[in-house]
């Protein structure tokens, strides 16, 4: 008999993080398969915003600062 949904949760919290985000990759990946003109075009994007950090382009947020505006947005 398969397991259900409540099972295989319950079975995933007991491993170790390494080996859920492996699982949840995997998942992504099969319910949306990579486009190679999609992947192409966000390493190109992320080296564009790398190149502008790193020139002093653009400033970046610190993750503190971006959590606390969203929770603000979402009223927590």
């Amino acid at each position: 008999m398969p397991l259900t949904p409540d099972q295989i949760v319950e079975e995933v919290r007991r491993w170790p993080q390494e080996q859920v985000t492996e699982l949840l990759d995997r998942l992504a990946s099969a319910l949306h398969p990579e486009d190679p003109v999609t992947e192409a075009a966000w390493k190109q994007e992320t080296r564009r915003r790398i190149a502008e950090i790193e020139s002093g382009a653009v400033r970046g947020i610190p993750g503190e600062e971006v959590s606390a505006h969203i929770r603000r947005l979402v009223g927590r």
